[in-house]
């Protein structure tokens, strides 16, 4: 069994010793060290319907529980994600700053405007895309210095994943590492975090650069046929070609960060989890095949954003708890994907699952990740290449994360590739 660190035993001992009403898991710092799952795990077992109370978010509902988290995440008019009820951060933005994205709405609304955007992961479309997504990891692979540490977030992740996302947007890819630092930026939280912006309006200044830069591509495929990218399929669909600036503001953010972010992370992720875990690194290259169920394995364990946030439109009960009308409620996705009272031996990461696809990292009812498929492609095509060149990559240190409650995220992972 792993020793744990000073830190993990001090977050361990603290979470099951503190009195249950002064839990609050939506601290910043608790994702960061990487110890929030101690705290899951007493809710999980005390208190799954747990008011909380956060000096950052005010107060909300937090749901830990894997069948709890299905039965709030499924009720779309029971629990809503409409931007115009608070959105689907834990965080509150004034009602003029909130983002109009696809996401953020309920029906009919949402379904219109997500079926504009749904034809580029369709499943011919993804077949048409594997050829490119192999050449391009390929060469990045074979890219890497041997022999020499080096940041597989940067050098890995964050290349491939914005490379696909510059061909979703038919977005110039000399430019494309403008798509991640508006992903970053997207999900910047200066009041959290300010390494990413310093303030809030550094972050509105460099989105409204963003917008500018949209625009202009709306602007030309607007007046040109449809073609098969994402802001030519908005600019043409019936749902999306009216929307106001800031619905399209939001939908171009919505897709970026949902592109970029998620992905990522779990390819960034998977590699810490096998390279800690000797036992399955072995038994993948023993069996290659077992790629097929890695992939949805590691999606389910670095959960690549944290939580989802609804707003009950009426009262409800859940839990023996009773939800009024108006308040926040916070499901947490990675808790729920921790919990062994749904998913067997869930604190363990096993590649070999049979039920590899029960996880919550994409959601569930009719706000489900859209492009799923499209990030459980680019990770089986990574580790089907990584696994043809390197017999082991080395994890040199502990991985530098994110800090925030949203994304589930890693900067920094240093490596070194035996040659």
């Amino acid at each position: 069994m792993t020793t744990l660190t000073d830190l993990q035993q001090a977050a361990r001992e603290e979470a099951f010793s503190l009195p249950i009403d002064q839990i609050d898991p939506a601290k910043p710092m608790l994702f960061f060290n990487d110890t929030v799952g101690h705290y899951f795990e007493r809710l999980r077992r005390d208190d799954p319907v747990h008011l909380a109370h956060s000096e950052l978010f005010g107060s909300y509902w937090s749901i830990t529980r894997y069948q709890d988290i299905m039965k709030v995440d499924t009720q779309h008019q029971v629990f809503s994600s409409d931007w115009t009820q608070g959105g689907i951060v834990i965080s509150d933005a004034p009602v003029n700053e909130r983002l109009q994205m696809f996401i953020a709405m309920d029906p009919p609304k949402h379904d219109e405007q997500r079926k504009a955007v749904s034809p580029i992961v369709a499943p011919a479309n993804l077949a048409n895309m594997e050829g490119l997504i192999r050449e391009r990891t390929a060469k990045v692979l074979d890219g890497l210095p041997r022999n020499e540490p080096f940041n597989w977030a940067q050098h890995v992740s964050i290349e491939l994943t914005t490379l696909m996302l510059a061909t979703l947007f038919d977005f110039p890819l000399e430019e494309r590492h403008k798509l991640t630092r508006w992903s970053d930026v997207a999900t910047a939280n200066p009041a959290v975090d300010t390494s990413v912006v310093q303030s809030m309006e550094q972050r509105a200044q460099e989105l409204g650069e963003m917008f500018q830069y949209f625009s202009q591509l709306w602007n030309e495929r607007v007046n040109a046929p449809l073609r098969n990218d994402l802001i030519s399929m908005l600019a043409h669909g019936g749902a999306t070609r009216n929307m106001s600036p800031l619905e399209f503001m939001g939908n171009t953010m919505l897709l970026i960060v949902g592109g970029n972010d998620t992905t990522r992370n779990s390819m960034t992720g998977g590699l810490l989890a096998l390279a800690r875990d000797p036992v399955q690194w072995a038994k993948l290259r023993a069996q290659p095949a077992l790629v097929d169920s890695l992939v949805p394995e590691i999606i389910r364990w670095q959960t690549p954003l944290a939580h989802m946030r609804r707003t009950a439109l009426t009262d409800y009960e859940l839990g023996g708890k009773s939800i009024r009308k108006g308040d926040k409620v916070v499901m947490w996705f990675l808790s729920g994907n921790r919990d062994d009272t749904a998913i067997e031996r869930a604190n363990e990461f096993i590649i070999d699952r049979a039920r590899p696809r029960q996880h919550l990292s994409f959601g569930f009812g009719i706000h489900r990740c859209v492009g799923n498929r499209l990030a459980e492609l680019q990770l089986k095509i990574l580790w089907q290449e990584i696994l043809k060149r390197f017999p082991t990559i080395e994890v040199l240190e502990d991985p530098v994360r994110v800090k925030s409650t949203f994304v589930r995220g890693i900067t920094r992972l240093m490596v070194r590739i035996p040659g």
